[in-house]
């Protein structure tokens, strides 16, 4: 069961290089790693350049900016048999990749998806993104997906890659994913051990986005989407 992890990068100089470093100390390394170039001005490309001897990395370019488009192009450039997403401010624990595939060996699924704990924020808990993912699963009759956290199945992304949204004002683009994989009835589940450890900086730089813009947006992607 071959594993590809999709890393969706615009100007994260700061943060691409510890997120490496956990890839770096996996149990069980990815067996490819596929950094997507949002349009990047800054030296993260450069940065990843100098992983290449160490992790199985390819860089590939985004014309489009957006996270959508970045992770749409970099999971249909992906091989392998179960495709994982973070994002570049993301610390791994080092089973974390191996918690994937025990996950995927074990039961018959299509997502999966975990906490995630912010490591700069004054509260290091999992218990707000908990609140969240149950929250989210009542709301959507179903399961969600959490963007720096998730796994999905090459099979599924087949079915669903060509009905995905792309306008971003208007959806999440995790929770976007969730729907359609469940339209597709497709199964996602919840593992509350698989935890990874993000940066709060959205939350800290941009509130009024994080605690407006973003519940707005969650409200009209279930509207738009009840089938």
């Amino acid at each position: 069961m071959k594993v590809s992890l999709i890393i969706p990068v615009f100007n994260e100089e700061k943060y691409i290089g510890p997120c490496l470093d956990s890839l770096e100390k996996q149990i069980e390394k990815p067996d490819e790693i596929i950094i997507v170039d949002d349009n990047c001005t800054d030296n993260t490309i450069n940065i990843v350049k100098k992983y290449k001897k160490s992790l199985p990395i390819k860089i590939v370019k985004e014309k489009k900016k957006g996270v959508v488009f970045a992770r749409n192009k970099g999971f249909s450039k992906a091989k392998g048999d179960i495709l994982v997403r973070c994002d570049a401010d993301s610390i791994l624990p080092k089973n974390w990749i191996k918690k994937i595939k025990e996950n995927f060996s074990k039961n018959k699924i299509d997502g999966l998806t975990g906490p995630i704990i912010f490591y700069d924020f004054f509260l290091k808990t999992a218990f707000f993104s908990n609140i969240y993912l149950i929250l989210i699963k009542i709301l959507q009759k179903g399961e969600t997906l959490l963007g720096p956290n998730m796994a999905i199945s090459k099979k599924i992304w087949e079915k669903i890659k060509k009905e995905v949204c792309f306008d971003e004002k208007n959806i999440h683009e995790d929770i976007d994913l969730s729907l359609h994989i469940l339209k597709n009835n497709g199964k996602i589940i919840y593992d509350f051990n698989l935890i990874v450890y993000a940066s709060s900086r959205r939350i800290v730089k941009t509130p009024w986005i994080f605690f407006l813009n973003y519940p707005w947006r969650l409200i009209k992607n279930l509207v738009s989407h009840r089938f």
